[in-house]
C-alpha cells in the first residue's frame, strides 16, 4: 500500500478546482440542475470516487489535510446570522416549534430502526445506535464523542467503525436526496417558487450577476470577522456556566446579534454592496466545506460491514425521504417554504447542518428565496437537535 498525504495548501487548491468542476457540470447537465443537486456535491463526489478507485484498483491510499474546512463552516454560519432578519425569526416561532417536535420524534424513530436491524443481525441492539442518531443526526463529531463510551462501557468494540461507516453513507445520500424531494413536492402539489431573487445563500440562476467592488467585499469580510470574534466570546461564556454548544451555533447567534441590534459596532448600511459581498463569501465557504467533507470520505472503511450497513442504511434513507414527503411537508404548511424545508430534512437526518443548507440553497437558486426556511432549519439543526439527541442517546443506552 502506497500512502500519499496531500498537504493543506494542495487540498484547499484541489477543493477550489472541484467546486469549479461541479459548477461546470451543473451548467452542462440538465438533469443535475433539474433535481437541484448541489454544485459542491458533484465535484466532491467525483474526488471521493477517484480516491476510492485508486485505493481498490491501484493500492494507493490518498488522504487530504482538510482542517481549513472548520473555519469555513464558522464563516458560513456567521454570514447566515448577519443576513437573518429578527422579524422573520420571531414570525417563525410556530414552524420552529413544529420542526423541533418532528426532530425529537424522528430521533426516537431513527434509533429504533438502528437497534431493530442490529438485533436482527445478531448484534448487540445498542450497536444499532451507531447507525442511528449518533452518526446520522449527530454527525461525525457526535460519533467521535460517543464511540469511547460504546467501547468501554457497553463492550461494542467496533462502535467507531460502525459510526464512521454509517456517517459516510448517510452524508453521501444526504447530499443527493434533498433536491429530488423538493422537485417531487413542487410538481405533485403544483407549487410555485418565490419570485424574490434575493437569496439567503448564493445567487439565483436567473438573476444577472451583480458586480461587487473590493471595498464592499472587504467590509463584508470585516463584519464576518467581528461575528466570529463575538461568537468565540459567546462560546467561552456559555462554557463557563456549563453550557456546551457547537462553535458554529455561537457564531450564528453572534451574527444575528450583530445583524439586528448592533449596527453602531458594524454599520452595514454605510457600505453599498456589503450584503452582496457577504452572500458571495458565504456561498464560497459553504461550497468549499461540502467539497472538502466529501474529499475526506474514506469509502474503503465500509468493507466488512456491508451486509448490516446495506440493510440499516437503506431503511434509514427510505424512512427519511418518506417522513419528509408525507409528514414534514404537511405539518410545516404545505407550501413552497415547507418544500424547501423538506429538501433540507435529509441533511438534518442523514448528514449535517451544512448538507441541509446546501440542499436548500440548491433549490432556492432555481426557484427563489425561502427566508423562513433558512432561519428555522439552522436553529433546529444547530441548537435543539444536539440537546435532544444527547438526551435520547443517554436514554437508549440506559435501557
Amino acid at each position: 500500500m502506497n500512502d500519499i498525504t496531500a498537504g493543506a495548501f494542495f487540498s484547499f487548491t484541489l477543493a477550489i478546482l472541484l467546486l469549479f468542476a461541479g459548477k461546470g457540470a451543473l451548467a452542462r447537465v440538465n438533469v443535475l440542475r433539474q433535481y437541484s443537486i448541489p454544485e459542491p456535491v458533484i465535484g466532491g463526489f467525483l474526488c471521493a470516487m477517484t480516491v476510492a478507485t485508486l485505493y481498490f484498483v491501484f493500492d494507493i491510499k490518498i488522504t487530504f489535510d482538510v482542517k481549513v474546512r472548520d473555519i469555513l463552516l464558522l464563516y458560513f454560519f456567521a454570514a447566515m446570522g448577519l443576513n437573518a432578519d429578527i422579524k422573520s425569526l420571531l414570525n417563525g416561532g410556530k414552524p420552529l416549534l413544529i420542526l423541533v417536535c418532528l426532530a425529537a420524534f424522528y430521533i426516537m424513530l431513527q434509533n429504533s430502526i438502528g437497534m431493530s436491524v442490529a438485533a436482527a443481525f445478531g448484534m448487540d441492539p445498542k450497536a444499532g445506535l451507531m447507525s442511528g442518531s449518533v452518526s446520522l443526526i449527530g454527525g461525525i463529531g457526535t460519533t467521535l464523542a460517543w464511540a469511547p463510551t460504546f467501547v468501554d462501557t457497553l463492550g461494542i468494540n467496533n462502535a467507531m467503525e460502525l459510526g464512521i461507516a454509517s456517517n459516510t453513507i448517510g452524508l453521501i445520500f444526504a447530499c443527493v436526496v434533498g433536491g429530488p424531494i423538493a422537485q417531487h413536492l413542487m410538481k405533485k402539489h403544483s407549487l410555485s417558487g418565490n419570485n424574490e431573487q434575493t437569496l439567503d445563500i448564493g445567487q439565483s440562476y436567473s438573476q444577472p450577476s451583480e458586480m461587487v467592488d473590493s471595498y464592499s467585499l472587504l467590509f463584508a469580510w470585516l463584519r464576518l470577522n467581528w461575528a466570529l470574534m463575538l461568537g468565540y466570546g459567546i462560546n467561552l461564556g456559555l462554557e463557563h456556566v456549563g453550557i456546551e454548544l457547537p462553535l458554529f451555533v455561537s457564531c450564528l447567534m453572534a451574527g444575528i446579534l450583530l445583524g439586528n441590534r448592533l449596527y453602531t459596532i458594524v454599520p452595514k448600511q454605510k457600505v453599498e454592496g456589503s450584503d452582496r459581498g457577504l452572500s458571495i463569501i458565504s456561498d464560497i465557504c459553504l461550497g468549499l466545506f461540502i467539497v472538502m467533507a466529501l474529499m475526506d470520505l474514506k469509502i474503503w472503511e465500509l468493507s466488512g460491514l456491508m451486509g448490516y450497513l446495506s440493510v440499516v442504511m437503506s431503511l434509514q434513507i427510505v424512512v427519511s425521504v418518506l417522513f419528509a414527503v408525507f409528514i414534514v411537508y404537511r405539518l410545516m404548511g404545505k407550501n413552497y417554504e415547507s418544500a424547501v424545508i423538506c429538501s433540507g430534512f435529509g441533511g438534518i437526518t442523514l448528514g449535517s447542518t451544512a448538507t441541509a443548507i446546501a440542499n436548500m440553497s440548491a433549490v432556492t437558486k432555481q426557484h427563489g428565496a425561502a427566508h423562513q426556511a433558512f432561519i428555522v432549519v439552522p436553529l433546529v439543526c444547530g441548537f435543539f437537535v444536539d440537546i435532544l439527541n444527547a438526551i435520547a442517546i443517554n436514554f437508549f443506552i440506559s435501557l
